[in-house]
């Protein structure tokens, strides 16, 4: 039985601030983890912009996001200030990959734009990983699951082993508008601290015991949380230690996503429609795991 701890780095705040902390809390605990940075400017002090969007004021009211990612203007270059954070966790022993470059940029305006708009997000944030890290990325998980089919095609041309850009219920081959994307999609399987905050009485002090009850069944290919540094990190860090303790003595092994893929044989993995579709508890479209197309 594995889980596998995908943590999401959003911002300058979180990556200063919530990466080192995760970083001592889960080695407290020996569990290993994959932190996928934002390597450009943070631009989360735009996110003001976002309550003109249906349903996020409603997501603001139940998590209090502005309080975990503040509106700092102008925005802190990320992979300049924070890259011996970033190695840090590499060099703790933890897989390292590719959140995005500019967060809000990317969650805001990817869905509508073309080819090259989407290179020049993914390049730069590409070229900085290797700047920071000395060596290629491997792995990407697009900010707020969102991606279009220019950047589908990137997870191939880029040389990457498997992405996370995506929620569902087992790996998977993407097939966008009838075209197969050979980089094999590692989803996300449970739902999120704040998108369950707030909803059928769902508390910080008892929303891991929640989702704790979600977990009780696990997956043959092993499930796939997504944390992230500003909120685990920071004011849920209580809640995330729970859930550490709550999974070990449901006998789950707490393991980098790469652990999941390792296992996998890639050509076997069955082909699944990529769709834009809504959840409960989060606003607006995200990539999701269609259904299955038998060959």
């Amino acid at each position: 039985m594995k889980l596998a701890l995908k943590i999401d780095v959003d911002t300058y705040r979180g990556t200063r601030v919530g990466v080192p902390r995760l970083i001592e809390l889960l080695q407290k605990h020996q569990a290993g983890a994959t932190f996928l940075f934002s390597l450009g400017p943070d631009h989360t002090g735009r996110a003001i912009t976002r309550a003109f969007r249906p349903g996020f004021m409603q997501k603001v009211s139940r998590t209090s996001v502005l309080e975990h990612y503040g509106t700092l203007l102008p925005g802190p270059d990320i992979g300049k200030r924070c890259a011996g954070i970033m190695r840090g966790a590499r060099d703790a022993g933890f897989e390292t990959g590719i959140h995005t470059w500019d967060h809000v940029k990317w969650q805001d305006h990817v869905a509508a734009r073309g080819e090259l708009w989407t290179g020049e997000e993914m390049g730069a944030a590409y070229l900085r990983y290797a700047e920071v890290f000395g060596d290629n990325a491997r792995t990407h998980g697009a900010a707020g699951w969102q991606m279009n089919l220019h950047a589908l095609r990137l997870t191939q041309r880029l040389g990457f082993d498997y992405c996370s850009d995506t929620r569902g219920s087992c790996p998977f081959i993407p097939i966008r508008n009838g075209e197969i994307i050979a980089c094999p999609q590692l989803p996300t399987t449970l739902p999120t601290l704040d998108e369950l905050i707030g909803l059928d009485g769902l508390t910080p002090d008892n929303v891991a015991a929640h989702l704790l009850r979600l977990s009780e069944d696990p997956l043959p290919t092993g499930h796939v949380y997504t944390l992230h540094a500003e909120l685990e990190g920071m004011k849920l860090l209580p809640a995330f230690e729970a859930l550490l303790l709550g999974w070990r003595t449901l006998g789950y092994e707490l393991v980098p996503m790469r652990d999941l893929y390792t296992a996998l044989k890639p050509k076997l993995l069955p082909r699944h429609e990529l769709i834009m579709g809504e959840i409960p508890g989060r606003s607006g479209t995200l990539a999701l795991q269609g259904k299955e197309f038998l060959v």
